[in-house]
Protein backbone atom coordinates (compact mmCIF):
# COMPACT_ATOMS: atom_id res chain seq x y z
CA UNK A 1 0.00 0.00 0.00
CA UNK A 2 2.96 2.03 0.70
CA UNK A 3 5.62 2.94 -1.36
CA UNK A 4 7.97 5.25 0.50
CA UNK A 5 9.37 7.06 3.88
CA UNK A 6 7.42 10.50 2.53
CA UNK A 7 4.21 8.35 1.17
CA UNK A 8 3.54 6.49 4.63
CA UNK A 9 4.16 10.02 7.02
CA UNK A 10 2.09 11.83 4.51
CA UNK A 11 -0.69 8.65 4.67
CA UNK A 12 -0.88 8.96 8.42
CA UNK A 13 -1.10 12.49 8.35
CA UNK A 14 -4.08 13.06 6.29
CA UNK A 15 -5.99 11.05 8.76
CA UNK A 16 -6.85 14.53 10.62
CA UNK A 17 -8.31 14.22 14.49
CA UNK A 18 -8.19 17.91 16.01
CA UNK A 19 -11.52 19.85 14.53
CA UNK A 20 -13.20 16.24 12.87
CA UNK A 21 -14.43 14.69 16.00
CA UNK A 22 -17.96 14.79 17.30
CA UNK A 23 -19.35 12.86 20.62
CA UNK A 24 -21.33 9.65 19.58
CA UNK A 25 -24.61 11.14 20.32
CA UNK A 26 -24.13 13.98 17.92
CA UNK A 27 -22.72 11.99 15.22
CA UNK A 28 -25.23 9.46 15.41
CA UNK A 29 -28.42 11.24 14.63
CA UNK A 30 -26.16 13.65 12.04
CA UNK A 31 -25.62 10.15 10.15
CA UNK A 32 -29.30 9.33 10.40
CA UNK A 33 -30.29 12.73 8.85
CA UNK A 34 -27.63 12.42 6.13
CA UNK A 35 -28.70 8.89 5.20
CA UNK A 36 -32.67 10.22 4.78
CA UNK A 37 -31.47 13.17 3.42
CA UNK A 38 -30.02 10.99 0.58
CA UNK A 39 -33.34 9.26 0.32
CA UNK A 40 -33.45 6.20 2.52
CA UNK A 41 -36.62 5.45 4.07
CA UNK A 42 -37.11 6.11 7.57
CA UNK A 43 -38.09 2.56 9.16
CA UNK A 44 -36.81 0.80 6.64
CA UNK A 45 -32.92 1.10 6.88
CA UNK A 46 -30.60 -1.71 8.27
CA UNK A 47 -27.83 -0.32 9.89
CA UNK A 48 -25.08 -2.54 10.58
CA UNK A 49 -21.73 -1.77 12.62
CA UNK A 50 -18.01 -3.12 12.17
CA UNK A 51 -16.20 -2.57 15.71
CA UNK A 52 -14.71 -5.28 17.50
CA UNK A 53 -15.63 -6.91 20.08
CA UNK A 54 -14.90 -5.08 22.80
CA UNK A 55 -17.65 -3.87 25.76
CA UNK A 56 -16.31 -0.33 24.86
CA UNK A 57 -18.19 -0.25 21.61
CA UNK A 58 -21.41 -1.25 23.53
CA UNK A 59 -22.22 2.48 23.95
CA UNK A 60 -22.01 3.49 19.84
CA UNK A 61 -24.44 0.33 19.22
CA UNK A 62 -27.16 1.53 22.05
CA UNK A 63 -26.77 5.08 19.67
CA UNK A 64 -27.16 3.09 16.85
CA UNK A 65 -30.34 1.01 17.58
CA UNK A 66 -31.93 4.03 19.43
CA UNK A 67 -31.85 6.63 16.02
CA UNK A 68 -32.19 4.26 13.42
CA UNK A 69 -34.88 1.94 15.54
CA UNK A 70 -33.32 -1.00 15.16
CA UNK A 71 -30.42 -3.31 16.86
CA UNK A 72 -27.83 -3.06 14.16
CA UNK A 73 -26.48 -6.19 12.34
CA UNK A 74 -23.31 -7.27 13.36
CA UNK A 75 -19.86 -7.08 10.39
CA UNK A 76 -17.26 -6.67 13.03
CA UNK A 77 -14.26 -9.10 13.75
CA UNK A 78 -11.84 -8.31 16.39
CA UNK A 79 -10.06 -5.48 16.17
CA UNK A 80 -12.32 -3.49 13.83
CA UNK A 81 -11.70 -5.92 10.75
CA UNK A 82 -15.31 -5.94 8.25
CA UNK A 83 -16.87 -9.89 7.59
CA UNK A 84 -17.15 -8.76 4.08
CA UNK A 85 -18.86 -12.64 4.02
CA UNK A 86 -21.95 -11.37 5.55
CA UNK A 87 -22.94 -9.12 3.16
CA UNK A 88 -25.38 -10.91 1.49
CA UNK A 89 -27.04 -11.65 5.05
CA UNK A 90 -27.01 -8.19 6.04
CA UNK A 91 -28.62 -7.18 2.42
CA UNK A 92 -31.40 -9.26 3.12
CA UNK A 93 -32.61 -7.84 6.24
CA UNK A 94 -32.98 -4.13 5.20
CA UNK A 95 -34.82 -1.88 1.98
CA UNK A 96 -32.07 0.34 3.00
CA UNK A 97 -28.23 -0.40 4.17
CA UNK A 98 -25.96 1.21 6.27
CA UNK A 99 -22.86 -0.12 7.23
CA UNK A 100 -20.30 1.38 10.12
CA UNK A 101 -16.96 0.56 10.05
CA UNK A 102 -14.52 1.92 13.49
CA UNK A 103 -11.27 0.27 14.42
CA UNK A 104 -11.07 1.74 18.18
CA UNK A 105 -8.50 2.90 20.66
CA UNK A 106 -9.02 3.79 24.42
CA UNK A 107 -7.70 7.38 26.08
CA UNK A 108 -7.01 8.10 29.77
CA UNK A 109 -7.96 11.59 30.12
CA UNK A 110 -6.04 11.84 33.54
CA UNK A 111 -3.04 10.46 32.05
CA UNK A 112 -3.70 12.12 28.04
CA UNK A 113 -2.72 8.50 26.99
CA UNK A 114 -4.28 6.98 23.88
CA UNK A 115 -3.73 2.99 23.91
CA UNK A 116 -5.44 2.46 27.16
CA UNK A 117 -9.02 2.39 28.94
CA UNK A 118 -10.58 1.55 32.56
CA UNK A 119 -12.28 -1.26 32.64
CA UNK A 120 -14.82 -0.96 35.66
CA UNK A 121 -15.95 -4.22 35.66
CA UNK A 122 -12.51 -5.60 37.08
CA UNK A 123 -11.83 -5.84 40.92
CA UNK A 124 -10.46 -2.59 40.87
CA UNK A 125 -11.17 -0.82 38.00
CA UNK A 126 -8.20 -1.16 36.56
CA UNK A 127 -6.39 0.13 33.51
CA UNK A 128 -5.97 -2.14 30.42
CA UNK A 129 -4.88 -2.00 26.78
CA UNK A 130 -7.24 -0.97 24.13
CA UNK A 131 -7.57 -2.09 21.93
CA UNK A 132 -6.70 -5.09 23.26
CA UNK A 133 -6.14 -7.04 19.66
CA UNK A 134 -3.76 -4.06 18.21
CA UNK A 135 -1.73 -4.22 21.38
CA UNK A 136 -1.49 -8.00 21.56
CA UNK A 137 -0.06 -7.86 17.78
CA UNK A 138 2.20 -4.92 18.02
CA UNK A 139 4.29 -6.84 21.09
CA UNK A 140 6.70 -8.94 19.20
CA UNK A 141 7.49 -5.88 16.72
CA UNK A 142 7.79 -3.57 20.06
CA UNK A 143 10.15 -5.84 21.19
CA UNK A 144 12.23 -6.37 18.24
CA UNK A 145 12.60 -2.55 17.98
CA UNK A 146 13.02 -1.97 21.60
CA UNK A 147 15.76 -4.82 21.44
CA UNK A 148 17.43 -2.78 18.32
CA UNK A 149 17.05 0.09 20.11
CA UNK A 150 19.00 -1.05 22.72
CA UNK A 151 22.21 -2.68 21.16
CA UNK A 152 22.81 -0.29 18.12
CA UNK A 153 24.86 1.99 19.52
CA UNK A 154 26.68 5.52 19.16
CA UNK A 155 30.34 6.26 19.54
CA UNK A 156 32.60 9.65 19.03
CA UNK A 157 36.36 8.81 19.19
CA UNK A 158 39.48 10.63 17.95
CA UNK A 159 36.66 13.13 16.12
CA UNK A 160 34.70 10.65 13.99
CA UNK A 161 31.58 9.29 14.65
CA UNK A 162 30.86 5.81 14.81
CA UNK A 163 28.02 3.34 14.84
CA UNK A 164 27.95 0.17 16.41
CA UNK A 165 25.92 -2.69 15.34
CA UNK A 166 24.64 -6.06 17.28
CA UNK A 167 25.52 -9.17 15.41
CA UNK A 168 21.81 -10.31 15.63
CA UNK A 169 21.09 -7.64 13.44
CA UNK A 170 23.43 -7.60 10.88
CA UNK A 171 22.55 -11.04 10.31
CA UNK A 172 20.67 -11.29 7.25
CA UNK A 173 19.88 -14.91 6.94
CA UNK A 174 17.11 -14.40 9.38
CA UNK A 175 13.98 -15.84 8.86
CA UNK A 176 11.97 -12.88 10.70
CA UNK A 177 12.48 -9.80 12.78
CA UNK A 178 13.90 -6.17 12.46
CA UNK A 179 16.16 -5.48 9.55
CA UNK A 180 18.15 -2.45 9.36
CA UNK A 181 18.51 -0.66 5.76
CA UNK A 182 22.31 -0.64 6.70
CA UNK A 183 22.38 2.02 3.63
CA UNK A 184 20.89 4.29 6.22
CA UNK A 185 22.92 3.83 9.47
CA UNK A 186 26.55 3.24 7.32
CA UNK A 187 29.34 4.90 5.74
CA UNK A 188 29.18 2.82 2.47
CA UNK A 189 32.68 2.73 0.73
CA UNK A 190 31.71 1.36 -3.26
CA UNK A 191 28.29 -0.45 -2.26
CA UNK A 192 30.10 -2.29 0.54
CA UNK A 193 29.59 -1.59 4.46
CA UNK A 194 33.25 -2.37 6.03
CA UNK A 195 33.92 -3.02 9.63
CA UNK A 196 36.43 -0.91 11.37
CA UNK A 197 36.41 -3.29 14.09
CA UNK A 198 34.72 -6.63 14.92
CA UNK A 199 33.82 -7.13 18.96
CA UNK A 200 32.38 -10.58 20.42
CA UNK A 201 28.65 -9.74 19.80
CA UNK A 202 29.22 -6.34 17.26
CA UNK A 203 30.55 -5.09 14.31
CA UNK A 204 31.75 -1.05 14.40
CA UNK A 205 31.35 0.77 11.45
CA UNK A 206 31.80 4.84 9.96
CA UNK A 207 28.27 6.33 10.67
CA UNK A 208 26.50 7.99 8.06
CA UNK A 209 25.96 11.35 7.38
CA UNK A 210 22.57 10.78 8.60
CA UNK A 211 23.83 9.62 11.84
CA UNK A 212 26.15 12.13 12.01
CA UNK A 213 23.40 14.91 11.83
CA UNK A 214 21.17 13.03 14.70
CA UNK A 215 24.36 13.57 17.11
CA UNK A 216 26.18 17.20 16.93
CA UNK A 217 27.44 16.96 20.85
CA UNK A 218 30.00 13.39 21.31
CA UNK A 219 28.10 10.33 22.74
CA UNK A 220 30.09 7.76 24.03
CA UNK A 221 28.47 3.82 23.43
CA UNK A 222 25.55 5.75 23.44
CA UNK A 223 22.36 3.36 22.69
CA UNK A 224 20.38 4.94 19.67
CA UNK A 225 16.97 4.56 21.41
CA UNK A 226 14.56 7.28 19.33
CA UNK A 227 16.85 7.81 16.87
CA UNK A 228 16.26 4.73 15.44
CA UNK A 229 13.67 6.47 13.31
CA UNK A 230 11.90 4.22 11.04
CA UNK A 231 13.14 4.58 7.64
CA UNK A 232 16.04 2.97 9.40
CA UNK A 233 14.59 -0.20 9.56
CA UNK A 234 11.95 -2.92 8.44
CA UNK A 235 10.49 -6.56 9.69
CA UNK A 236 10.26 -9.54 7.86
CA UNK A 237 8.02 -11.57 9.51
CA UNK A 238 5.33 -15.31 8.05
CA UNK A 239 2.26 -14.52 8.83
CA UNK A 240 -0.76 -16.45 8.10
CA UNK A 241 -2.20 -16.00 4.81
CA UNK A 242 -5.88 -15.40 5.70
CA UNK A 243 -8.31 -13.37 4.13
CA UNK A 244 -10.50 -12.21 7.19
CA UNK A 245 -9.42 -14.45 10.14
CA UNK A 246 -6.89 -14.55 12.90
CA UNK A 247 -4.23 -12.32 11.02
CA UNK A 248 -5.89 -9.81 9.33
CA UNK A 249 -5.50 -7.23 11.16
CA UNK A 250 -1.72 -7.56 11.09
CA UNK A 251 -1.58 -7.84 7.47
CA UNK A 252 -3.20 -4.43 7.10
CA UNK A 253 -0.87 -2.70 9.13
CA UNK A 254 2.53 -4.67 8.48
CA UNK A 255 4.05 -2.09 6.14
CA UNK A 256 4.16 0.80 8.30
CA UNK A 257 4.73 -1.47 11.24
CA UNK A 258 8.49 0.73 11.67
CA UNK A 259 6.06 4.15 12.07
CA UNK A 260 3.65 2.73 14.37
CA UNK A 261 6.30 1.38 16.94
CA UNK A 262 8.10 4.50 16.64
CA UNK A 263 5.22 6.89 17.26
CA UNK A 264 3.93 8.19 20.02
CA UNK A 265 0.82 6.42 20.25
CA UNK A 266 1.55 3.37 18.72
CA UNK A 267 -2.16 1.70 19.35
CA UNK A 268 -3.64 5.38 18.21
CA UNK A 269 -1.32 5.08 14.66
CA UNK A 270 -2.40 1.32 14.43
CA UNK A 271 -6.00 1.95 14.64
CA UNK A 272 -6.13 4.69 12.20
CA UNK A 273 -4.11 2.73 9.73
CA UNK A 274 -6.43 0.00 10.09
CA UNK A 275 -9.33 2.32 9.45
CA UNK A 276 -8.06 3.82 6.36
CA UNK A 277 -6.95 0.18 4.76
CA UNK A 278 -10.42 -1.30 5.89
CA UNK A 279 -12.01 1.14 3.88
CA UNK A 280 -9.99 0.88 0.71
CA UNK A 281 -10.74 -3.46 0.95
CA UNK A 282 -14.49 -3.23 1.83
CA UNK A 283 -15.99 -0.10 -0.23
CA UNK A 284 -14.58 -2.85 -3.32
CA UNK A 285 -16.53 -5.77 -1.60
CA UNK A 286 -19.43 -3.72 -1.75
CA UNK A 287 -19.66 -2.59 -4.96
CA UNK A 288 -19.15 -6.30 -6.49
CA UNK A 289 -21.60 -7.88 -3.57
CA UNK A 290 -25.02 -9.30 -5.65
CA UNK A 291 -27.16 -8.68 -2.67
CA UNK A 292 -26.42 -4.93 -2.29
CA UNK A 293 -27.42 -4.02 -6.09
CA UNK A 294 -30.18 -2.08 -6.24
CA UNK A 295 -30.23 -0.54 -2.90
CA UNK A 296 -29.44 2.44 -1.31
CA UNK A 297 -26.18 2.40 0.38
CA UNK A 298 -24.38 4.32 3.02
CA UNK A 299 -20.60 2.85 4.07
CA UNK A 300 -18.94 5.10 6.81
CA UNK A 301 -15.84 4.56 8.11
CA UNK A 302 -13.79 6.55 11.03
CA UNK A 303 -11.95 5.83 14.29
CA UNK A 304 -13.69 5.18 18.03
CA UNK A 305 -11.93 7.19 20.62
CA UNK A 306 -13.19 5.35 23.87
CA UNK A 307 -12.73 8.01 26.62
CA UNK A 308 -12.35 5.72 30.20
CA UNK A 309 -15.24 6.02 31.87
CA UNK A 310 -14.77 8.70 34.84
CA UNK A 311 -16.46 8.28 38.55
CA UNK A 312 -20.86 7.71 38.15
CA UNK A 313 -19.79 7.40 34.64
CA UNK A 314 -21.26 3.98 33.28
CA UNK A 315 -20.41 4.12 29.64
CA UNK A 316 -17.45 5.77 27.47
CA UNK A 317 -17.55 9.54 26.24
CA UNK A 318 -16.80 7.95 22.95
CA UNK A 319 -15.99 10.09 20.04
CA UNK A 320 -15.94 9.49 16.16
CA UNK A 321 -13.63 10.60 13.54
CA UNK A 322 -14.85 10.28 10.28
CA UNK A 323 -12.26 9.53 7.78
CA UNK A 324 -14.70 8.20 4.57
CA UNK A 325 -17.55 7.30 3.21
CA UNK A 326 -18.69 5.41 -0.06
CA UNK A 327 -22.31 6.16 -1.12
CA UNK A 328 -24.28 4.58 -3.72
CA UNK A 329 -28.24 4.60 -4.57
CA UNK A 330 -30.20 2.27 -5.70
CA UNK A 331 -30.30 3.09 -9.50
CA UNK A 332 -26.54 2.58 -9.36
CA UNK A 333 -24.78 6.05 -9.09
CA UNK A 334 -22.17 6.19 -6.70
CA UNK A 335 -19.40 8.42 -5.15
CA UNK A 336 -16.53 8.44 -2.26
CA UNK A 337 -16.52 11.21 0.05
CA UNK A 338 -13.30 12.28 2.14
CA UNK A 339 -12.57 13.14 5.43
CA UNK A 340 -12.46 16.75 5.01
CA UNK A 341 -16.00 16.91 2.71
CA UNK A 342 -17.35 14.43 4.62
CA UNK A 343 -17.04 16.13 8.24
CA UNK A 344 -18.47 18.83 6.40
CA UNK A 345 -21.54 17.33 5.60
CA UNK A 346 -21.94 15.94 9.07
CA UNK A 347 -21.75 19.18 10.50
CA UNK A 348 -24.19 20.61 8.32
CA UNK A 349 -27.02 17.86 9.64
CA UNK A 350 -29.40 18.58 12.61
CA UNK A 351 -28.94 16.72 16.02
CA UNK A 352 -32.33 16.51 16.57
CA UNK A 353 -34.13 13.05 15.23
CA UNK A 354 -37.40 13.07 15.39
CA UNK A 355 -37.55 9.56 14.24
CA UNK A 356 -35.87 8.27 17.19
CA UNK A 357 -36.96 5.58 19.79
CA UNK A 358 -37.77 5.42 22.90
CA UNK A 359 -35.55 2.54 24.54
CA UNK A 360 -37.11 2.07 28.04
CA UNK A 361 -40.58 2.43 26.47
CA UNK A 362 -39.94 -0.12 23.65
CA UNK A 363 -38.56 -2.36 26.40
CA UNK A 364 -41.84 -2.21 28.49
CA UNK A 365 -43.91 -2.90 25.34
CA UNK A 366 -42.43 -5.77 25.08
CA UNK A 367 -42.14 -6.93 29.20
CA UNK A 368 -46.00 -6.19 28.84
CA UNK A 369 -47.75 -7.51 25.65
CA UNK A 370 -49.40 -11.08 25.65
CA UNK A 371 -46.68 -13.69 26.53
CA UNK A 372 -46.74 -16.07 23.25
CA UNK A 373 -46.42 -20.19 24.43
CA UNK A 374 -44.07 -21.72 21.88
CA UNK A 375 -45.07 -24.82 23.47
Amino acid sequence: MYKSAANISKTLGDFKLKGKMFRYSSFVPRLYNYCKSLGLQAGKIMPSRAFCSDESQGYPIILICKHFGTFPFNHGLVGGVVATDRHGPHAEHGKDIVIIQASHVGYDPDTSQFGVYRRLCTEHSDISSSCGKVDAVLSWYQAEYQFAQDNILIDHRDGDCFIVIDNQLLNQKRDDGLFLNLDELIEASDSQFISEESHSTSKYFRASAKIKSLYQDSVSKAPIGKNLLPEFFYYKKDIAVDVEGHSRLEHNIFDVMPWIVSSEAPLLDAAKVNTQVEFDRTFRTIVKEKGYQGKNIVYISGLNIDISPQENQLFPLTKFIPWAAFIKNENGSQKIIEQDELYSILQGQSEENSDQIDMEEAIEVMEKVKEIKIF
